[in-house]
């Protein structure tokens, strides 16, 4: 199948464009700086020439928006939103004057539009979309609005011959340098790798060896659309999640950190707190309903196969399996 990618430069880009090839698809990743043969430049708000990629193709797979790895300054937030809405409106224009418009599109999305839970988890069906604790930053609910905005602007598209899919994805975990797998290993390897902020707050995620093939199952089930949560069907609290870290690095302590050191640490890091802070329990009903197997369920075991490879050299496809 012809695969085309808009914003497939970052790290779960990577992931995607690494297995698809592999597999034998062909891909087409548009971005700002191409320097890749299989790459188109695009600016991720008007239409152009990159367009005739769009026309002719099977699956679209919009991963475009400024990341979230950065202060949350007002300029940065409104970057953060622009970036997303943008590329869907624009993406949405490709399609619908395509000659030959691709079957289905798949629109990245985040886990962040659910609100901060302890209690319960989320699902499609009866997740609590928005809300915050009390003393959470403003910010917190344009990170919400933000999603929302995304999934809109994909959902109002005149797009009536293309199947649409919302990606409400949790943390892709992957050994690639510079990913968020990668950091937080940094951080334990460091001994820094201990609960933040007493560790309650729940983590969502998924390997990325499930996120490709959850990806190809979507492709293939021409009965789902509308939003799909990408995330193991295991999350755990932070405390767990990085004692999980720290057994498959086979680091014996980790220091933890109080909601100040926090700031202070992401201020250093040029990211932000709510990162870390916002408890995310997010579970994939739909794709469970479907009868998606997980290849990697629980965080133990994910963490152990990421620590190997890490070790190996990041980077390398993984062995696929069916969906």
């Amino acid at each position: 199948m012809k695969f085309v990618i808009p914003g497939g430069t970052g790290q779960v880009g990577t992931v995607l464009d690494r297995a698809l090839r592999a597999a034998g698809h062909d891909v087409v990743v548009l971005t700002r700086r191409p320097t890749r043969d299989h790459e188109v430049q695009w600016d991720g708000k008007t239409l152009g020439p990159w367009a005739d990629a769009v026309d002719g193709s099977d699956v679209v797979i919009n991963l475009a928006g400024r990341s979230v790895s950065c202060r949350y300054t007002p300029a940065n937030l409104k970057a953060m939103m622009d970036s997303r809405v943008d590329s869907a409106r624009v993406v949405g224009e490709a399609i619908a004057g395509a000659v030959r418009p691709p079957r289905v599109w798949l629109q990245m999305s985040t886990a962040t539009v659910y609100a901060h839970r302890f209690d319960a988890p989320h699902d499609e069906a009866g997740g609590v979309i928005g809300g915050t604790e009390p003393d959470a930053p403003d910010y917190w609910a344009y990170s919400v609005e933000i999603a929302q905005r995304w999934e809109r602007a994909q959902d109002e598209a005149g797009t009536p011959r293309t199947r649409k899919v919302a990606l409400r994805s949790a943390m892709v975990m992957s050994p690639d340098r510079g990913g968020v797998f990668d950091v937080l290993r940094t951080m334990v390897r460091l001994g820094l790798g201990g609960p933040v902020a007493g560790g309650a707050q729940y983590v969502s995620w998924i390997h990325e060896h499930d996120f490709v093939r959850a990806v190809e199952f979507l492709v293939d089930r021409d009965d789902l659309a509308g939003p799909v949560n990408l995330a193991a069907p295991g999350p755990l609290p932070h405390r767990a999640f990085m004692r999980d870290l720290r057994a498959a690095q086979g680091m014996p302590v980790g220091l933890p950190a109080t909601r100040w050191m926090a700031e202070i640490g992401a201020f250093v890091l040029r990211s932000d707190t709510e990162l870390l802070l916002k408890s995310r329990r997010v579970v994939p009903g739909r794709l469970l309903e479907a009868g998606f197997a997980f290849a990697y369920p629980q965080w133990s075991d994910a963490a152990r196969d990421l620590v190997r490879r890490a070790r190996a050299g990041a980077g390398r496809v993984p062995e696929r399996t069916g969906a």
